[in-house]
């Protein structure tokens, strides 16, 4: 039974995960655009980089955990799914409709708050992306509850290729054409690249949300205020989770223009973005891993087979992430070229974002003893303090050491985070993790990590000839150490053919 979950759980994680990865490769390639078309000096990408950092906090406030608080009312014997969804979207899109109301309203003081009063129409701008993004989580959570992974990449991907496809005409085809016909092109300025972006990422926002037109119509239950009272009890938490949890995320690229004002801060943000977009790849891991888990957990029983379950993908996970991350830093050669030269200065810091993105997954693995318990508030706490913990290094650290800190600022909050839910954990709602088996693959990982880093070559092939080598070893390693699971995966390939 345990291994039917789990290759149930394998095949939604590989669609989710496709629509990530390609979508995540997709969404890859507006940083060679931006980088290589926007000079680090220039500020205009740190620009980009500090406005979508307020965007995933404001999503967060207008979600207010509802996502999680959908799928673990839909799956009580006494709630009507239907009702918890309809309930759910109507009560977001209503707070994103308040929030834009005023937002238009105080518009100038906003913007000038954020130092963009020379442009307060970004702001407005992001504004109505975030509110539509917000709307659009509750939709897409119902395409999971579902079990219906094919549209929810359709309309991921579909969001992606037409955002590559305008960026594209931005950067490249619009100077071409206004050099040629400038008549047809008085609207383009290439001063203004940084404002054609947001508008972009509005244009097809709005355009992805005519794909929901049949998940729309079933929010004509209305609101079931009853059961919103029994919701917002559950889901305050998780805001308050959700704002920690993000603000681990984001805070260091909303933070550093206050403590590094000006058009140094901006330049110094574009290079630290810019690189952590690389390094993201471990964020996508783990976003298409909570997609095809989170349904997975709270739709199952609360046996020891299913805590015997959710002790293997722990490891698994941990396993295929320390794979990620030693392909990512042993392929950095190639993978550089991803940002414009005038970035790269800024490569340093993608192990360390790697390993805190590891740690913040293995965060939301731990994450669910709480969930199930209903005991959400002690995430908050976890997550609170890691975020102290990120905030105070900051702002100690980044005027000296600029960006870096920034770096070593996620590692230690996910670290904290992680530490603490697993002790508090184990003793409300203890799980048999292989807490050995964790500590020896990232041993081996890191010193392969090291090894590598020993290497000078002066030949970039012999480079990664090298490097390739020492990930056959870590990969050798894995087959040695999970004969069951080679087995496995060997015996599912037979049966597909």
């Amino acid at each position: 039974m345990a291994e039917n979950k789990l290759g149930s759980l394998a095949k939604q994680t590989a669609i989710y995960g496709l629509s990530s990865i390609v979508g995540r490769f997709l969404n890859y390639l507006l940083v060679p655009i931006h980088t290589h078309r926007m000079a680090a000096e220039s500020g205009g990408y740190g620009i980009v980089t500090n406005l979508y950092a307020y965007t995933a906090l404001l999503l967060v406030i207008l979600t207010f955990g509802m996502e999680t608080t959908f799928f673990r009312f839909s799956n009580k014997e006494n709630v009507n799914p239907n009702k918890a969804f309809s309930t759910a979207g109507l009560s977001v899109g209503f707070v994103a409709l308040v929030f834009l109301l005023l937002v238009s309203v105080f518009l100038k003081p906003i913007a000038g708050a954020l130092d963009y009063a020379l442009h307060p129409e970004f702001v407005e701008i992001i504004a109505i992306i975030v509110a539509f993004d917000a709307f659009q989580s509750i939709l897409f959570a119902r395409l999971r509850y579902e079990n219906r992974p094919i549209k929810f990449m359709t309309l991921k991907l579909s969001f992606i290729v037409m955002s590559l496809l305008l960026n594209l005409f931005i950067f490249y085809l619009a100077p071409y054409l206004k050099e040629q016909v400038p008549s047809m092109m008085e609207w383009y300025h290439a001063s203004y690249q940084v404002g054609y972006i947001f508008i972009a990422n509005l244009i097809c926002t709005v355009l992805v949300t005519f794909g929901f037109i049949p998940e729309i119509k079933k929010l004509k239950s209305g609101i079931d205020f009853a059961l919103l009272k029994q919701m917002l009890r559950y889901t305050w938490p998780i805001l308050l989770l959700g704002l920690a949890g993000i603000l681990n995320q984001v805070a260091d690229k909303i933070v550093f223009k206050k403590i590094v004002p000006g058009l140094e801060g901006e330049e110094q943000l574009g290079i630290y973005g810019a690189c952590v977009k690389i390094a993201m790849i471990m964020a996508m891991i783990t976003q298409a891993f909570r997609y095809a888990y989170e349904p997975f957990v709270f739709g199952g029983k609360r046996d020891s087979a299913d805590k015997e379950t959710q002790a293997k993908v722990m490891k698994y996970f941990i396993i295929f992430t320390l794979l990620a991350f030693l392909a990512v830093v042993m392929y950095m050669p190639i993978l550089q070229h991803l940002v414009g030269a005038g970035y790269r200065e800024g490569l340093r810091v993608i192990p360390i974002v790697m390993l805190a993105e590891i740690f913040m997954g293995i965060y939301f693995n731990l994450s669910f003893w709480y969930k199930l318990i209903d005991e959400t508030w002690w995430g908050a706490i976890f997550s609170a303090i890691g975020c102290v913990v990120l905030l105070a290094i900051n702002f100690i650290f980044v005027p000296k050491y600029g960006y870096m800190a920034c770096a070593w600022g996620g590692f230690a909050g996910y670290g904290v985070c992680m530490v603490l839910s697993y002790i508090v954990g184990q003793k409300k709602a203890p799980i048999p993790y292989d807490l050995k088996s964790a500590l020896v693959y990232a041993a081996v990982a890191l010193v392969l990590f090291f090894v590598q880093k020993q290497f000078h070559f002066e030949s970039t092939f012999f480079t990664l000839a090298a490097n390739t080598g020492l990930l056959l070893v870590f990969f050798a390693f894995i087959c040695w150490k999970e004969k069951d699971l080679l087995q496995a995966a060997m015996g599912l390939l037979k049966r597909r053919k």
